[in-house]
């Protein structure tokens, strides 16, 4: 079995409109959930084996600070350039690319394809991943190279506004 966490970037800052969507940083909301989220993470033992964040800088920030708080080495984050953009199907080949000897492995980018994609493995029809938000999906595959559409349950789904209610 394989899992497969989809962490949504948290919220960034829209402030400055001539800076390129790319290098949005995350806003102060941001910078205070990124680290909460990390530390109930953990409390959850979520342990990813490897992170993988897009290029963008507001994922990429909160790729650092989440894995700041699970005890993951930060230098040991690749950057997937194809996760900016990425729609469904290029998330699955990302997903399908994975190498095995990770059995726990973690994607942090954006929405709409991580929303879509909890619907695709799992069937669950959720509104929205929110800003900082994280699903778990326990996939019922021995390969990442198997991932196909209905092959995952999902766990957990966690995001900051279910902690401050």
């Amino acid at each position: 079995m394989k899992t497969i966490y989809l962490l949504r970037h948290a919220k960034s800052d829209w402030k400055d409109e001539g800076i390129m969507d790319i290098d949005r940083p995350l806003n102060k909301r941001g910078l205070l959930n990124a680290p909460m989220m990390g530390i109930y993470y953990r409390k959850l033992n979520i342990k990813p084996q490897f992170i993988i964040s897009s290029p963008a800088k507001r994922a990429l920030t909160t790729a650092h600070i989440i894995a700041k708080e699970l005890d993951y080495t930060e230098k040991n984050i690749k950057i997937e350039m194809d996760l900016y953009g990425a729609n469904t199907v290029e998330l699955m080949e990302i997903i399908a690319g994975l190498e095995n000897t990770h059995d726990k492995v973690m994607l942090v980018g954006h929405n709409p394809a991580f929303t879509l994609a909890i619907a695709y493995l799992t069937e669950k029809n959720i509104e929205n991943l929110p800003t900082c938000g994280l699903a778990q999906i326990n996939l019922k595959i021995k390969n990442w190279s198997d991932i196909k559409e209905n092959c995952g349950i999902l766990s957990k789904l966690e995001f900051p506004k279910k902690l401050v209610l």
